[in-house]
């Protein structure tokens, strides 16, 4: 079974490593590619956007779970697993966990990406180290009357959501 489930990965990497070459090649984005794999079968298969779609979270394991969501009808991947061949971003990391899918796998480190010059934020947000130097963003919570306004949407609307 162990065998089996390496082969399985080494196949489905090597997609996500191939559409990263094509991402590249076509000029739509950088060196990401990402495959969401269901019951041993590829759902979608998907590169980095960014430059084609001028939209910066048109990262390869966003597009690809948007794409597996449209196709499967649904908006929880929880029968689903990844695969990306870089380790993903915060941002792809968050996606990936908001859409519930149960296993990711990934080829290269962060390091490879940033060494060809990708920001070093990924791996340092990552692993919770560093200092974010290039995060030139004022975070602020509102306070007051917004705030209160902004919390009580959720409260307002409980009842017409049911996710999962």
């Amino acid at each position: 079974m162990f065998i089996a489930v390496q082969d399985r990965d080494q196949e489905f990497l090597t997609k996500a490593v191939e559409e990263a070459y094509r991402g590249v090649e076509c000029g739509d984005g950088g060196p990401f590619g990402a495959v969401v794999v269901r019951n041993g079968e590829v759902v979608v298969s998907c590169h980095n956007l960014v430059l084609q779609q001028t939209d910066p979270t048109a990262h390869a394991e966003v597009t690809a779970i948007r794409e597996a969501c449209k196709k499967l009808d649904r908006i929880e991947l929880s029968d689903c697993e990844i695969y990306a061949s870089c380790e993903p971003c915060p941002m792809c990391f968050g996606a990936i966990h908001l859409s519930r899918i149960k296993r990711l796998v990934y080829g290269a480190k962060a390091e490879a990406a940033i060494a060809i010059g990708f920001d070093d934020f990924i791996a340092d947000a990552l692993r919770g180290t560093g200092y974010y130097q290039k995060a030139h963003l004022e975070i602020k919570r509102a306070d007051g009357k917004e705030a209160i306004i902004a919390e009580q949407v959720f409260e307002k609307t409980k009842a017409k959501f049911q996710l999962y």
